[in-house]
């Protein structure tokens, strides 16, 4: 780029006239130690020839190494201004493509967005283009096909995390909600598209409307009722569906379980009673990864019941625990080997949640930071994000203001060598963790449990 041309010429330039420099001081040393003195071998200032060589040696490799620590101070700078602004101008130009006239060309746009949105946090950059961003996304969803519509619901939870839960992002969550939500509900759209409209609604919802209480019940509802159709039906018996929808209707059933972390507690015991029964008859779906999300699910439930009080319990707890039970010792022979591990091991945590009051605890590293999965709703937080940032997560635990606020971080850390030396205790940081989540998550219920009364 032409910047950063001009800056290598001027860094060639210093470093020139600067060996010209120490060039002519060698050339004086040199006519001083071949002419000798009045002294002896001494110059006019009655140093020896040896001195004068040593300084001048001196001077010499003095003004190379400030060249040189210049030079590569100088270069750093220009490489990274560099990189920063090839960066940007990829950005713009991806952008720029979502309004290209080809689905193809619209598709690599939308891919390389979400791979840049989830590696690397970029407020700043997004937030004087997030109105542009928002109408081509709404365009795809409106008018692209179900792979098009897809790739923009994730691009469009990845640009709520990315803008945070204040007035920006909130303002594109209700322009793109009711579409989100029509894709969801819709049973002619394509299945990878509700599947992944689901999620984004929920999560976007979470970020950017947690405060709303309309805003969450309605997309609650819009997820409620495509997980119902997973429900038994009147005779008892589970419903038959077609192939893939047993995804979309774990996605609709996860999303709605992050929000639920966020429900009034004036709708939770209503919401337990009346889900909990219908979700333990979907542990006999015969598709693994549903079952595993409601069992997940039914967990979250006792938690939020558990919350409100110590003493809870479910009516039909014997027959819940033997269905568990039956599930985390399943050997079946016709189950992939992978799925009947997985399960087996999700299973038992749920049963010895509902039985002992415990969970197993998961310590998640990213730099010199841990957090601490200490519980299923807590669990459902952090997978609702790894879900959309996949291996960028760490990263934005690590920058992303909107993610240390959630688990309980404070600002970004400035780390040098001391301070990385130090080290706090496993029980500190779990302790300062826990306690900061839970205050957070009991402030947000209480203003909501406010407004509802207001309603």
């Amino acid at each position: 780029m032409p910047r950063s041309k001009k800056g290598k010429r001027g860094g060639s330039s210093g470093k020139g006239s600067l060996r010209q420099e120490v060039l002519q001081l060698q050339l004086s040393a040199k006519t001083a130690l071949s002419r000798p003195g009045k002294n002896g071998g001494r110059g006019e200032s009655g140093a020896s020839d040896d001195d004068l060589a040593s300084d001048v040696l001196s001077h010499y490799s003095s003004a190379s190494e400030s060249a040189s620590v210049l030079d590569e101070g100088t270069g750093e700078v220009v490489d990274e201004q560099t990189a920063q602004e090839e960066t940007e101008d990829k950005l713009k130009q991806c952008i720029d493509n979502l309004m290209d006239k080809s689905a193809k060309v619209r598709l690599a746009a939308l891919e390389s967005l979400r791979s840049a949105f989830s590696s690397r946090v970029l407020y700043d950059f997004l937030l004087e283009r997030r109105l542009t961003i928002s109408d081509c996304l709404e365009r795809s969803l409106k008018k692209g096909g179900g792979e098009e519509q897809a790739a923009a619901a994730t691009l469009f939870a990845l640009l709520c995390v990315q803008l945070g839960g204040g007035v920006e992002g909130e303002e594109g969550f209700k322009m793109l909600r009711p579409i989100l939500s029509s894709i969801l509900i819709d049973s002619c759209a394509s299945l990878s598209a509700r599947q992944r409209c689901a999620r984004a609604l929920g999560l976007c919802c979470y970020v950017s409307a947690s405060d709303d209480i309309d805003d969450l019940l309605k997309c609650m509802g819009h997820l409620e009722s495509v997980f119902v159709g997973a429900y038994p039906l009147g005779d008892g018996s589970l419903p038959s569906v077609k192939a893939g929808t047993p995804a979309l209707h774990s996605a609709a059933l996860q999303a709605w379980a992050l929000l639920c972390t966020l429900c009034p507690a004036s709708r939770i015991e209503s919401m337990v009673n009346y889900h909990l029964p219908r979700l333990q008859a979907c542990l006999d779906s015969s598709e693994v990864n549903f079952r595993i999300a409601v069992g997940e699910t039914i967990a979250l439930l006792y938690e939020l019941g558990r919350d409100l009080d110590q003493e809870f319990e479910y009516e039909d707890c014997d027959a819940l625990c033997e269905s568990l039970k039956g599930l985390a010792t399943d050997g079946n022979k016709h189950r992939a080997k992978n799925d009947r591990r997985k399960q087996r091991s999700i299973f038992r945590e749920v049963l010895h949640y509902i039985e002992n009051d415990e969970f197993s605890e998961e310590k998640i590293r990213f730099g010199v930071e841990v957090i601490y999965i200490d519980g299923w709703m807590r669990r459902r937080i952090y997978d609702a994000f790894k879900e959309v940032l996949e291996s960028g997560v760490s990263h934005h635990l690590q920058f992303n203001p909107l993610l240390r606020d959630i688990f309980g971080l404070g600002a970004p850390l400035i780390l040098d060598s001391s301070v990385k030396a130090v080290k706090i205790s496993r029980t500190e940081r779990h302790l300062f963790n826990s306690a900061a989540f839970k205050a957070r998550t009991k402030l947000r219920n209480k203003v909501r449990d406010k407004r509802a009364d207001v309603m």
